[in-house]
């Protein structure tokens, strides 16, 4: 089961590439920018995830794909790698796979020239382990 934790993931990575959340049969989109700021999402991804999450908006589903976020959330889904790109992508746990990865209508996408989507770092945290790992080498 896909957490929502990994679903916020999911949906980052994917407005980093600038693929936007559908509601209301495609009459309105989200895609917040920017999506990261400093060490943490930006406001507008804040924003964006509430309103993706809320019972009053309807169901959302990531531009490309045919799953609503809401039943991403259920135990029948997951969030895994794709074979492709190695963006997350939704599999179903049980039965048939989702149809398509939402990198199939990116004509430039994968692009190992660019850099990769993220999830946010906190600068000090990375550093700190940084140091510590070639501290450890050095005793």
């Amino acid at each position: 089961m896909a957490t929502q934790k990994e679903v916020r993931e999911y949906l980052a990575y994917w407005f980093q590439l600038g693929k936007k959340v559908l509601t209301g049969n495609g009459q309105a989109s989200f895609l917040p920018v920017p999506v990261l700021k400093g060490d943490g999402y930006s406001e507008e991804f804040e924003e964006c995830w509430q309103k993706i999450i809320s019972q009053t908006t309807g169901e959302c589903y990531l531009e490309g794909t045919y799953e609503t976020i809401s039943e991403l959330l259920t135990p029948a889904w997951e969030l895994l790698p794709c074979g492709r790109c190695q963006m997350p992508i939704p599999k179903r746990n049980l039965g048939m796979p989702a149809l398509l990865c939402p990198c199939n209508d990116l004509p430039t996408w994968p692009n190992s020239e660019l850099p990769a989507p993220r999830t946010p770092v906190n600068t000090q945290s990375h550093l700190m382990s940084i140091r510590n790992r070639i501290e450890s080498n050095y005793r």
